[in-house]
Formats: C-alpha cells, structure tokens, sequence
C-alpha cells in the first residue's frame, strides 16, 4: 500500500479494503482505496463522496462477481477456502484434526498458533478471541474502548473452547449499533476477568487435562488496554449506508470507530464492503 498525501486526496479510484488502524493515543486511520493508503485522521471534518463503479472483484482470485460473499470473496473462493470455513466464525468446531481442512497449509499458519482469549468492551462487556500478532487491531476493528487479554491458548481451536466456557456468562457479540452511538461506559474489565476465571475454574481444568497443561494458560498481570476513536460527534441515531442500495454515498466525515466511516448522512461499515471498486473524493 502506497501512503496518499493530503494534498493528493483530491480523488481516487481502486477496490476497498479492511481500513488499516494504529493504535496512539487516539487510533490512526486510513482508508486502503486500490494500492492506496488514504489517511482518514486528518479528514474530519470535510465532506467526503464514495461513488461505488458497479464492479465487484474477489479479494482472493480478482474475478469480476456480481455479489460479495463474506466480506470480498466470490462465491467459488467462499465455498473453497479455508478462511471462508464455518469454523472461522465457530472455531470450536475445527476439524482439522479430522483432516477435513480445506488447506492444511493455511491452517498451519493461522490456526495452529498462539490465540490470545480476551475481555473487551465495545458496547458492554464482551469475550473474544484473535490470534496473537492481531492484538490490537481486533479489538479496534470492533470498537473496543477497553481491552485486555488473559488467556493464551496453543490453538485456535482451543481459544474456542475457552470461549464457549465464557460466553455462558458474558457475551461474545458486540451491539454495533450501540457502539457507534458513543464510548461504552467504563468497567473494571480486571475484575470480570477475575470473576470468570474462578467461576469457570473447573472447566479450565479440564481442558488442561485433556490437551496439556501448557495448552491453556491464563496471563500473569495482564494489563487493561484504554481505546480512543477519532470522532468530532457520535450519531444519535444510527443509519447504515450500503452500496447495495445507495451507489453514491456523501457526508461530512464526523468520525472513524471499529470499521465505520461516522458521516453526518449515516454510517458505513468499510470491511462489508471489501472488494467493492469506489471512486472517492474529497471536497
């Protein structure tokens, strides 16, 4: 990805994807528009249009479709890779132990490897995982004003099972529409941790005995992680913009939270829209 200067941002046309973010003292945005980089910080404020071209092309294989299936594949490339399983969303049902994976190869990578499982709070206490060279992109990418991470587990499988543990007390999903509205209020996520791990003791116990003891291991002194989003005004009520429906879609830039454009005409949500070819410009 190449960065755009400010003063080149007059208008670009290439595919959307994922919005890369740095976490600083308030996350850092931009906007991937081809082989661009569009800084987003520095825009708000300013109008922004997004012209979507009509064109659809898969984020895996470039092929022109005519729909989007999660987030950028076309429909062979979802029914065929390993990123598209019905394990990613449940990763407790992995079977790649059965030797069903789609790509061994792939699974290797990203699946067999450290998970970190994680407390956060997006739009209210939540538990997730990720893997752990995605802290803390994962908790950006779904709004989180607060994180922290205390388990790590050998296997994505296993950050799975721990999850399934959790998620009988807290949830596991996050209320997108409560979250653009403003900052969750603030929690002890320290002491939820704490709360879960001793009423979820047993079953942690188990997990150990069946897969090792070193294949489960809560963190020692993990520390809370504090989120701030670049946002001028939160939406008091939340209207979500699809280039499904709407080819052409303009407003002031108000902010940038999770994978949102926050403008003054409604939201977008930029990852659903991977592999969608837009023209953007910016007045």
């Amino acid at each position: 990805m190449t960065p755009l200067d400010l003063a080149q941002a007059g208008e670009l046309t290439g595919t959307l994807a994922k919005m890369p973010a740095t976490l600083d003292k308030t996350v850092r945005y931009s906007l991937s528009v081809g082989e661009w980089q569009l800084p987003l910080n520095p825009l708000l404020g300013r109008k922004i249009v997004l012209e979507h071209t009509g064109a659809i092309h898969c984020t895996h294989c470039g092929k022109k479709t005519k729909k989007s299936f999660s987030q950028g594949y076309c429909y062979v490339c979802f029914k065929r890779l390993p990123q598209c399983d019905l394990c990613i969303m449940s990763p407790e049902k992995c079977h790649y132990d059965q030797g069903t994976c789609r790509d061994s190869r792939w699974g290797d990578q990203f699946c067999m490897t450290d998970h970190i499982v994680y407390l956060a709070n997006s739009s209210g206490l939540k538990v997730g995982i990720t893997r752990a060279t995605q802290i803390p992109v994962r908790w950006i990418d779904q709004g989180a004003t607060q994180a922290l991470p205390f388990f790590r587990v050998a296997t994505r499988y296993l950050s799975g099972l721990v999850e399934v543990l959790f998620k009988a007390h807290v949830n596991d999903r996050t209320n997108w529409r409560a979250m653009l509205k403003g900052p969750a209020e603030a929690i002890d996520v320290q002491d939820a941790a704490t709360a879960l791990l001793a009423g979820n003791q047993r079953g942690i116990e188990a997990l150990r005995q069946a897969h090792g003891l070193r294949s489960v291991q809560a963190l020692s002194s993990p520390e809370p992680v504090t989120l701030d989003y670049p946002v001028l005004e939160y939406p008091t009520k939340v209207i979500s913009r699809s280039f499904d429906k709407t080819p052409v879609i303009e407003g002031t830039l108000m902010g940038i939270k999770g994978q949102y454009l926050l403008l003054d005409t409604g939201v977008v949500n930029i990852r659903k829209h991977t592999a969608y070819q837009v023209h953007v410009s910016v007045q």
